[in-house]
């Protein structure tokens, strides 16, 4: 498929049909309901057909002849390189409305007339930004009219206390006796950090930087074979999404971050579990204390009142 720009809500839901495969919460041979989709996020079936014949040209679904379309991978890194910054559906306006719940000028409750004013986007436009925001878990929509934010780490507190408990669990779940590394997975995990450390940091947008590592962790968390240990994962790094992508801002102390990634993907491979999974704990506490800092420094001086 070539890369020809495509109108922004069929793309918007082409990325989030493809969170969901990741997260799995669609499986493979799984049939996708276009009517079921549309309902989901809230436009019409079109934008969801438009959707769906993007990701059959990338090869993520596979239609069938009067039986529809059906998921045809699920696996992780494929999915991030076919779903990759060449989608132009994370841009500007997206993130500003993200800075803005972020630092408190958007109220708790909003509609999307209110949105499409402030932000001088169109209906779909916002729709597509809306059905993305569902699908990351920090917006839905109220009974009757209007969308309700969710509760997110929005705090430096709240964000220290998410990295606390990632403390506990990731090293935890390295030392599990039934870990077992996935070797295919990590290696091309490994090659993707390498990659990012090669130029692609600075090309990826928020959105993308951060769903790099949460798939770095999460995958590497996954291995331990205990599923409460990922599942707790995921939902602090749901949690934590907004206030990431602020970080994603500071570029430069990702390229330490990926090496320190390279090294935990190679402890893995040798069979090292113990040794990783104390570089993990250096890993995060580092991590902790300098997003910590940052988040003090940038959020005390922008947080204001509600500007609708």
């Amino acid at each position: 498929m070539n890369n020809v720009r495509q109108p922004k809500l069929r793309v918007q839901i082409a990325l989030q049909i493809g969170e969901m495969i990741r997260d799995g919460r669609l499986k493979v041979g799984e049939h996708l309901s276009a009517q079921k989709l549309a309902d989901e996020f809230h436009v019409s079936r079109q934008p969801v057909k438009d959707a769906l014949k993007i990701l059959e040209d990338r090869g993520i679904v596979k239609s069938q002849k009067n039986r529809g379309c059906f998921v045809a991978i699920a696996d992780h890194e494929v999915l991030a390189g076919s779903l990759g910054h060449d989608l132009p559906g994370e841009d500007e306006p997206y993130f500003r409305i993200a800075e803005d719940r972020l630092t408190g000028r958007l109220p708790e409750e909003v509609t999307e007339t209110d949105l499409r004013r402030h932000y001088q986007i169109s209906r779909a436009e916002i729709q597509g930004m809306l059905a993305r925001m569902v699908q990351e878990g920090w917006i839905e929509r109220k009974p009757g009219y209007g969308w309700r934010f969710l509760p997110v780490l929005t705090s430096p507190a709240m964000h220290k206390q998410s990295y606390e408990f990632r403390l506990v669990i990731e090293p935890a779940a390295l030392l599990c006796p039934t870990y077992t590394a996935d070797r295919t997975a990590f290696e091309r995990m490994r090659e993707q950090q390498v990659g990012m450390m090669d130029g692609e940091i600075w090309k990826l947008s928020p959105a993308r930087l951060f769903q790099a590592g949460t798939e770095l962790h999460e995958l590497i968390v996954g291995c331990s074979g205990n599923p409460f240990f990922l599942e707790s994962l995921r939902r602090i790094n749901r949690l934590r999404r907004l206030i990431e992508y602020r970080a994603m801002f500071d570029r430069g102390r990702l390229i330490k971050q990926c090496e320190e990634h390279i090294g935990l993907l190679d402890l893995l491979l040798e069979g090292r579990q113990e040794e990783a999974a104390e570089l993990l704990r250096v890993h995060l506490g580092a991590a902790s204390d300098r997003k910590s800092r940052f988040f003090e420094s940038s959020l005390s001086d922008r947080r204001i009142e509600a500007t609708f």
